[in-house]
């Protein structure tokens, strides 16, 4: 019986090796199979990291505590790995595929049992694991970009209910002092408020605006009796 035909095969640190054509098949799937291994380690670790952006470093929020923020990023992310990157990977392996054209094929005129592209699992665990660094950069972003308002505008918000509270306590009416716990802001502007307060019957409200933007901050009352809620839709009409 003659022995397997010995193939030549070059290994990680480019020395020459000889192996039989189905070893060398089963080298390069395990290659590829320990290539194709980071889709779950990455998809935890940016799991909890996105849970501490959205709490730490929100877009255009508040922020939320950290285990609804990866409740919130579990979801997110699960959809970017069963949706997204299965749809991805297929169409990268379509492209790879028209663009290396027809399989060679052996000497005895079968097709070559090697594979010369990744298989479809490498190529959903790469498009997994790309996708799910890409959100994990976007969300980055997006908290940064957003930080400096975030922080200028709950200052500002701050800033607003200290001087109401201020100018009610020292300048108020009895009926104002109350009822200083009903107080319902609108932000009609950057740094500008109109804070309302109800009054005893809870049938009318004095309102005041104030301009954060000025330092010391600028306090006028209104006269208009018209509650915050009504004072928007009148004011966008």
């Amino acid at each position: 019986m003659l022995p397997p035909r010995l193939v030549r095969e070059t290994d990680a640190d480019g020395r020459l090796e000889l192996m039989a054509p189905d070893v060398r098949v089963w080298v390069r799937r395990l290659r590829w199979r320990l290539r194709g291994g980071t889709q779950w380690p990455t998809f935890a670790i940016v799991t909890v990291g996105d849970g501490l952006l959205f709490h730490y470093l929100p877009p255009l929020t508040t922020g939320v505590e950290v285990i609804p923020g990866i409740i919130i990023a579990t979801f997110a992310n699960l959809f970017l790995v069963g949706a997204v990157a299965p749809w991805l990977a297929r169409r990268i392996g379509a492209r790879q595929a028209a663009a290396a054209g027809p399989e060679p094929a052996s000497a005895n005129g079968a097709a070559a049992t090697a594979p010369t592209q990744p298989p479809h699992e490498v190529l959903l665990d790469r498009a997994a694991t790309g996708l799910l660094l890409a959100g994990v950069a976007g969300l980055l972003a997006a908290g940064l970009a957003s930080q400096p308002l975030i922080v200028s505008e709950t200052e500002a918000t701050e800033l607003n209910a200290e001087t109401v509270r201020g100018w009610v306590l020292a300048h108020g009416t009895p009926e104002q002092r109350r009822n200083i716990d009903t107080a319902n802001t609108i932000r009609l502007s950057d740094g500008y408020f109109r804070t309302c307060l109800a009054s005893d019957d809870r049938r009318g409200v004095s309102c005041l605006f104030v301009d954060t933007n000025r330092r010391p901050p600028e306090l006028r009352e209104d006269t208009s009796p018209t509650p915050n809620d009504e004072y928007v839709g009148r004011s966008g009409s």
